[in-house]
């Protein structure tokens, strides 16, 4: 798909990657670029810069979403383009004791944001989609969801299903011209990679901000279902699903080498 003439919203885009996403889209000639972001005066900004329109929208809200598309489409027209982007980097803890957690607060959380949000955003979008005979969404999830993320298990199960999601969303409406694209770096240069501990995703390559935005559109030119910033990430899944029992055993000794270290300071 080309980006060029299209209408296209971006949540989570007043900081990281969809920033960079919607400056990317802008300059691929986007008709409009809707910034979505809890973030307003940010939002704002960055729509300000590239002659966007802002909207604040908490993504784990139905209700937040359906207003967000509705009022894209009254304002400016169908959607060709939706970047459910916005996500949260909460529930890291090296030293966790178990898994499971101690509280059901950063689970529904990250499921709110990481799954329910693209939920939210094909339930009231698909139909007008379909109607119209096609559309694009992208999903920004991470390489968590095909790998693991060592120290979060919140993180990393909701985004898996994240990309169970995506696969079920591509696969049902393929016959209806909808199409999905997932996109999932590892390290990538933002605030949220910052405020988490180092872990496997830190100094493997971590990317700009920009760089991931300009994979995300070469992707969705291509029509590519996984976006892979980092292309090494390929050849993990590929060790991964050659030898799951060796790549739990792996895991297992960056869990133990990150508790040794964290546990010292």
């Amino acid at each position: 798909m080309q980006v060029a003439g299209k209408v296209v919203v971006v949540t989570g885009g007043a900081n990281g990657i969809g920033k960079a996403l919607c400056e990317a889209f802008h300059r691929a000639g986007a008709a409009k670029v809707v910034v979505a972001d809890l973030d307003l005066a940010n939002a704002e900004a960055v729509a300000a810069s590239i002659d966007g329109a802002a909207f604040k929208c908490d993504v784990g809200r139905e209700q937040d979403i359906k207003h967000l598309i509705e009022e894209t489409e009254r304002r400016f027209g169908p959607i060709g383009l939706f970047c459910s982007n916005a996500g949260i980097g909460g529930g890291f803890d090296p030293l966790s004791e178990n898994a499971g957690g101690t509280s059901d607060e950063p689970w529904a959380k990250s499921w709110a944001i990481h799954v329910m949000a693209h939920v939210y955003a094909a339930r009231h979008l698909v139909p007008k989609m379909k109607a119209r005979g096609g559309g694009y969404f992208l999903n920004t999830i991470s390489a968590a969801g095909l790998l693991s993320q060592v120290g979060s298990p919140a993180y990393s199960t909701t985004k898996h299903a994240a990309v169970g999601f995506a696969e079920n969303l591509a696969i049902s409406h393929r016959a209806h011209g909808i199409k999905v694209s997932i996109l999932c770096p590892q390290g990538v240069d933002t605030n949220m990679l910052r405020s988490i501990p180092k872990g496997p995703q830190s100094g493997d390559g971590d990317l700009s901000p920009e760089q991931v935005a300009q994979d995300a559109l070469k992707g969705i030119e291509q029509e590519t279902f996984v976006i892979l910033p980092h292309p090494q990430v390929l050849d993990y899944m590929r060790k991964k699903t050659e030898n799951y029992d060796r790549w739990i055993g792996g895991m297992a000794k960056i869990q133990a080498r990150m508790r040794e270290a964290y546990g010292k300071t």
